[in-house]
């Protein structure tokens, strides 16, 4: 991180002056190109949402609380009562006191009549005189007893759920969201790959094109001076006009194709600008091609394919996609088990209904345990279990399939090394030949005993040995890349 930090810091102090120039490393390259690409910073941002979606997951485990307020406004008021009885209670005091004037009246006729009496009817009127009042009140007490006045109604509860058994979905689930963790881990492993993979291959084709570049600079620069060693000798008469012309159709062919090697040579440094994430007008400048020439160290192929098969972070992901489809099994099948959960609640409403019907809040709480259990769903539950395992089924040849293409493709990377090495050999020694040629040809030149031809072939047979020789190396740069990744083993802090 402490060299990433650096890099950026040297190249946006470079980017500071136009004019100047920026000097990048293979490492450089791809640190930037790590750090800038979109998709890398998306799969990241995968990752990211896969842990917190398994965070979210074992909550599952855990009891859930929940809080629930309502209020409710009513029209029309619930009426326990129909309106005659209430009529008749609302009666019920004036009756009462009629009755209690005809006996008062009864009472006071039978005193009169009965003198000897009167005592024991004065006792009787004391006695029952509360009671007259009492059975007056009954009737409004009736009415406000059964008088609900419901039109403002308020709730609330507060409910703990906590699963006891859910037939393993949630253990499955769990399961399910880890592998998806890594799974998003080994993508973006995979991705990592890619870029790395695409900023050498950039990298590397910038070198090509400018030792090219130069080399063909160089091979101007040699028809220039035999152009002017022919040019004296035809005007004295020791070489041919036509020795000239053919000279000078070398020397265009020359300035062609230098223009196209410049041109080739820009296009591929704005590519691996595009792919570092810099402006692509920035002027860069890389390690490698500064270079007199290029050093390689060919050794000839050697692997364990087993290394590949451990470290292929594709067969990882195919891997980990295996087993998230078979949790999903488990996860159908779970569908067709019983589920217990244990419920607790607190519930709180006004008006109340504990002591009749009162506008007061007043609630009381309640335990209990919930059992579901299908009993008949007509065979769907059993198709989505065959379904998951179709669906792992499936996941599992796409494993066994990408194991037989990685061992072909191990194989192939295997073979183009050795290949690349072999013609690295063989330029080195055609490289020694062209230029053992060419160094007879100029001393024969200038000798005399060589015509301007004949040295001519030798310059032109040295620029494709030496051309070749370049390919050649850049081959065996790119394909031990290849063979690297191919195994699982490439170097991502390179």
């Amino acid at each position: 991180m402490n060299k990433l930090l650096v890099v950026i810091g040297f190249i946006a102090l470079s980017m500071n002056t136009q004019a100047q120039s920026i000097q990048l490393s293979l490492d450089s390259c791809r640190s930037l190109a790590i750090t800038n690409n979109k998709d890398l910073l998306i799969s990241q941002e995968n990752i990211n949402a896969a842990h917190y979606q398994h965070k979210a997951a074992v909550t599952n485990y855990l009891p859930k609380v929940s809080l629930m307020a309502g209020y409710v406004r009513s029209q029309r008021k619930v009426q326990l009562l129909d309106d005659d009885t209430k009529g008749m209670l609302e009666q019920m005091p004036g009756m009462v006191a009629s009755i209690r004037n005809d006996l008062q009246t009864k009472a006071i006729t039978m005193a009169q009549s009965m003198p000897q009496m009167a005592p024991l009817i004065q006792s009787l009127s004391t006695t029952l005189a509360p009671l007259g009042s009492v059975v007056e009140g009954i009737g409004p007490s009736i009415l406000n007893a059964f008088d609900t006045d419901n039109r403002n109604m308020f709730a609330g509860a507060l409910t703990l759920l906590q699963p006891v058994f859910m037939g393993g979905k949630i253990a499955a689930y769990d399961k399910i969201t880890r592998y998806a963790e890594e799974l998003a881990t080994t993508q973006h492993v995979t991705g990592m790959e890619e870029v790395i993979l695409s900023v050498d291959q950039a990298y590397w084709q910038v070198v090509s094109l400018a030792h090219k570049y130069q080399l063909a600079q160089n091979y101007l620069s040699l028809l220039e001076r035999l152009e002017s060693d022919v040019n004296k000798l035809i005007d004295n008469g020791f070489a041919t006009r036509a020795d000239g012309l053919s000279i000078a159709v070398k020397k265009n062919e020359a300035e062609l194709t230098l223009t196209k090697v410049e041109d080739g040579l820009s296009l591929s440094k704005m590519l691996l600008c595009q792919i570092c994430g810099i402006d692509l007008t920035s002027d860069i400048h890389l390690e490698d091609e500064q270079t007199d020439g290029l050093e390689v160290a060919p050794q000839t192929a050697q692997f364990n394919m087993q290394t590949a098969f451990d470290n292929r972070s594709e067969l990882k992901s195919l891997e980990l996609a295996n087993k998230i489809y078979k949790e999903k099994i488990n996860i159908a099948r779970a569908e067709l088990m019983p589920q217990v959960s244990f419920i607790g609640s607190y519930l709180i409403t006004n008006p109340n209904v504990y002591n009749g019907f009162q506008n007061k809040f007043k609630g009381s709480w309640h335990v209990g345990v919930t059992l579901s259990v299908p009993i008949w769903n007509w065979g769907e539950g059993l198709y989505k279990v065959k379904q998951a395992k179709a669906e792992a089924n499936i996941q599992r040849f796409k494993l066994d399939d990408a194991r037989e293409k990685i061992e072909l493709q191990v194989n192939q990377s295997a073979l183009k090394v050795n290949e690349a090495i072999k013609r690295y050999n063989m330029s080195v020694k055609n490289m020694d030949k062209a230029e053992e040629n060419l160094r007879t040809a100029n001393v024969g030149f200038r000798e005399g005993v060589i015509p301007a031809t004949t040295t001519l072939e030798a310059h032109t047979a040295w620029l494709q040995a030496l051309s070749e020789k370049i390919d050649a190396q850049i081959d065996i740069k790119l394909t031990e890349i290849y063979l690297q990744k191919a195994l699982g083993v490439l170097d991502m802090n390179h």
